[in-house]
C-alpha cells in the first residue's frame, strides 16, 4: 500500500503542477498586459479551482495516509489533505456559484483594464493616470492642484467600482460563502486564510487600535499645529507628512540602481534562491496591473530525491522619471523579492506546501516580504546603500529629517491597513437591499474617519485588493504580518545587534520560516525562530515611539555599524534572473551578475533621460 500511496502522491504533484502552471502563465501575461486572452485565463482559473475543490480527493488521501509508512510520505499526503480541506467544495450548488463568481470577477477585471483614468502632471496638463502615479503625486508633488487631481482620480475610481459590477460580485461572494456554511464572505475568508474567526481577528485588531489611539490623534494634532488645518485634507496629508524628505531622498535612491541594491543586500544577508528562475517586470506601463505582486508558477519541493526549483514572477510599478518612484519601486522590489525567497526555499515533498493561497496564511506569507522591505528604513542600511550619482553617502541630517517626518505617522500608516478589515467586515454584513453605491461609499468614509481621524489619502475602494477574490477580505494579513515582523526584528537585534548585511539572517529565515512552508502555522514558525508566540505589543511600541526615541535608536544603529568590520560581497543568490519590460528583455544574469546589473542600469538611463516629472 505504501507504493500505491507514493505513486498517488507523485501523480497528484504532477497534476497540480500542470493545472497550476497553466493558470499562472495566463495570469502573468494577462496582468502584465502582454495578452488579452481573458477567456483563456478564465478557463484556466476555473480548471485550477475545480482541481482544488474536487471532493473526491479527500477520502482517497485519508485512506492512503492511514496505510502509508514513513514520516515523509505521511507528511506529503497530510499536506495535500490540509490543502483540499481548505478548498474542497462538496455542494454542487456552491461549485456552480464558484464558477459564476470566477466569471463575474473576470468580467470586472476586463472592464477595469479598459477604464481610462487621468490626472494632472506638473505642467497641469491632463495625462493618463495610474494608481502608482497618483500615490506618488500625493506624496511628492509641490503643486496642490496636481495632488487634488490625484485624490479626484481615486474618488472617480471608487465611483466606477461601485457602479460597474463590484457590488454584484460582493453579493455573489456572499451567496457562495453561505452555501459553504459561513455567515458571509468575510467570515469565510478569515477562517480559510488565517484559521481564525472574525471575532478572534478583531480581538487582535481592536487591541492594536486601542494601543495606538492616542498616538494617531497626537500625530494629527502636531501636523495641524505645524502646517495648518488644510494639511489634514486627504490630498495634502501625505505631502505635508513626507513630501520634502521624499524629494530630498530621491537622488540617493535612484531606481536605476535598485536592482544592484537588492542583489547586493540580499547576497550579504545570505539569502539563497536554490536555483529558482526569477522573472521581474519592474516598470509601469499602460495596460499593466497597477499593484506589485509575486506569484510562483512552479512551487519548490522535493520530488522523491530530486529538487524541483521554483519558477517565480514578480512585479513593481516604478517610473524612474517621477520623483519618489525610485524609493517606492525599491520598496516593492525588496518586498516581492522577499516573497520570492520564501517560495523558492520551501523544502516539502509536495508543491502544496509552497504556494501563496490557503492553507498558506496570508499573514505568514507577508511576514517574509515585509521583513525584507523593513530593512530599507533602517539607518545603517541607508548609510550603506543610499548614495547619489557623485557617490556621496546620504547625510545623517536627512535620515533624521525622515524620522522626524514619518515617525509621528507610523501609527496612522499601520492603522490604514486595519481600516480595510473594519470596512470589509461591515460591507459583507450589510443587508442586500441596503448595499447601494451611495451607502457603500458612505460606509468607507465613516470607517476612514473613525480609524484614521480624517478621510484617507488612499480611499478604500481604490485599493485593488478588494476587487480580487484571492486578496479580498485578507488585507488584515498585512497588519498581522507587521506584528510578526517587529517580533522577528527584535529577536535578531537582541541576538546579533544588527540587521543590515547580517549573514545569519538568510539561513535562519530559510530554516525556521521558509523551509516548512504551510506545513507549520504562522505562530509555530515564530515560536521556532524567536521562542515567542504571536503578539501585537512590539509593533504598537515602535508605532508609539517619539521622534527623539526613534532618532536615538537610529543614531546608535549607525554608530554600531561604523564599528563593524567591512563586509564582503556575500554569497551568490543562486538564481536565474530575467528582468523584462512586458515582452522586452532588459537584462539577465546568463552571462554574469555584473553584466545584468550594468545592462539594467544602462537601459534605465537610456529610456529615462528626461528631467524628473516633479523636479
Amino acid at each position: 500500500m505504501t507504493s500505491n500511496a507514493r505513486n498517488y502522491l507523485n501523480q497528484l504533484n504532477a497534476e497540480y503542477l500542470q493545472v497550476h502552471r497553466r493558470k499562472e502563465d495566463l495570469f502573468w501575461s494577462t496582468y502584465m498586459g502582454t495578452s488579452d486572452d481573458q477567456a483563456g485565463f478564465t478557463a484556466a482559473e476555473q480548471a485550477y479551482k475545480a482541481f482544488c475543490a474536487d471532493p473526491a480527493r479527500l477520502p482517497v488521501l485519508r485512506e492512503m495516509q492511514a496505510q502509508a509508512e514513513g514520516a515523509d510520505l505521511k507528511r506529503g499526503l497530510g499536506g495535500w489533505i490540509a490543502f483540499f480541506e481548505c478548498n474542497v467544495i462538496e455542494d454542487p450548488a456552491a461549485t456552480a456559484l464558484m464558477d459564476e463568481l470566477v466569471a463575474a470577477e473576470a468580467t470586472l477585471f476586463a472592464r477595469r483594464k479598459e477604464l481610462k483614468l487621468s490626472l494632472l502632471d506638473e505642467q497641469e496638463r491632463q495625462v493618463a493616470g495610474s494608481l502608482p502615479a497618483a500615490s506618488t503625486s500625493l506624496a511628492a508633488s509641490q503643486n496642490e492642484g496636481v495632488r487634488q487631481s490625484a485624490i479626484t482620480m481615486f474618488h472617480a475610481l471608487e465611483q466606477w467600482v461601485v457602479d460597474n459590477g463590484f457590488l454584484e460580485v460582493v453579493a455573489l461572494r456572499n451567496r457562495f460563502a453561505r452555501a459553504m456554511g459561513y455567515r458571509d464572505y468575510f467570515d469565510y475568508k478569515v477562517h480559510k486564510n488565517e484559521q481564525m474567526s472574525p471575532e478572534q481577528l478583531f480581538v487582535v485588531l481592536d487591541d492594536f487600535i486601542a494601543r495606538t489611539e492616542d498616538r494617531v490623534h497626537l500625530g494629527l494634532a502636531e501636523l495641524k499645529a505645524a502646517k495648518g488645518e488644510t494639511a489634514l485634507l486627504p490630498h495634502n496629508l501625505r505631502y505635508f507628512v513626507s513630501g520634502d524628505v521624499t524629494r530630498q531622498l530621491d537622488p540617493y535612491v535612484p531606481f536605476s540602481r535598485a536592482l544592484k541594491d537588492w542583489v547586493e543586500s540580499f547576497r550579504r544577508l545570505g539569502i539563497q534562491y536554490r536555483e529558482a528562475t526569477l522573472t521581474l517586470d519592474l516598470l509601469t506601463r499602460e495596460g499593466k496591473y497597477e499593484n506589485g505582486f509575486c506569484h510562483g508558477p512552479v512551487p519548490s519541493f522535493w520530488q522523491e530525491s530530486q529538487w524541483v526549483p521554483a519558477v517565480v514572477n514578480f512585479t513593481s510599478l516604478a517610473d524612474p522619471a517621477q520623483v519618489g518612484s525610485g524609493w517606492s519601486g525599491l520598496n516593492t522590489l525588496f518586498h516581492e523579492g522577499g516573497h520570492a525567497a520564501h517560495f523558492a526555499n520551501v523544502t516539502g515533498n509536495a508543491p502544496c506546501f509552497s504556494q501563496e493561497f490557503p492553507p498558506t496564511s496570508m499573514a505568514y506569507a507577508e511576514t517574509q516580504s515585509m521583513f525584507c522591505d523593513s530593512l530599507l528604513d533602517d539607518a545603517d542600511w541607508l548609510k550603506r546603500y543610499a548614495r547619489n550619482e557623485a557617490g556621496e553617502v546620504i547625510p545623517d541630517a536627512l535620515i533624521e529629517a525622515m524620522i522626524a517626518a514619518r515617525q509621528p505617522f507610523r501609527a496612522f500608516n499601520e492603522r490604514q491597513i486595519a481600516l480595510v478589515a473594519y470596512f470589509e467586515r461591515d460591507l459583507y454584513a450589510m443587508d442586500e437591499a441596503e448595499r447601494s453605491p451611495a451607502a457603500v461609499l458612505a460606509l468607507a468614509r465613516q470607517w476612514e474617519r473613525k480609524i484614521l481621524g480624517v478621510e484617507s489619502p488612499r480611499p478604500l475602494l481604490a485599493i485593488p485588493h478588494l476587487l480580487n477574490q484571492e486578496s479580498a477580505c485578507a488585507y488584515h494579513g498585512y497588519l498581522l504580518a507587521l506584528m510578526a515582523v517587529e517580533q522577528t526584528r527584535a529577536y535578531f537585534l537582541r541576538r546579533d545587534g544588527y540587521l543590515t548585511d547580517n549573514p545569519r539572517i538568510g539561513p535562519d529565515l530559510a530554516a525556521h520560516y521558509w523551509g516548512p512552508g504551510n506545513g507549520m502555522t504562522h505562530d509555530q514558525t515564530l515560536q521556532s525562530l524567536t521562542g515567542e508566540g504571536f503578539s501585537a505589543g512590539p509593533l504598537a511600541r515602535v508605532c508609539n515611539q517619539s521622534v527623539a526615541e526613534a532618532w536615538a535608536t537610529a543614531s546608535a544603529c549607525m554608530a554600531a555599524a561604523r564599528q563593524r568590520p567591512p563586509v564582503g560581497d556575500g554569497t551568490p543568490l543562486n538564481a536565474h534572473i530575467r528582468v523584462v519590460h512586458g515582452e522586452t528583455l532588459i537584462a539577465d544574469n546568463s552571462h554574469s551578475e555584473a553584466q545584468m546589473l550594468a545592462d539594467f542600469e544602462a537601459w534605465i538611463h537610456n529610456h529615462y533621460q528626461g528631467e524628473k516629472q516633479l523636479a
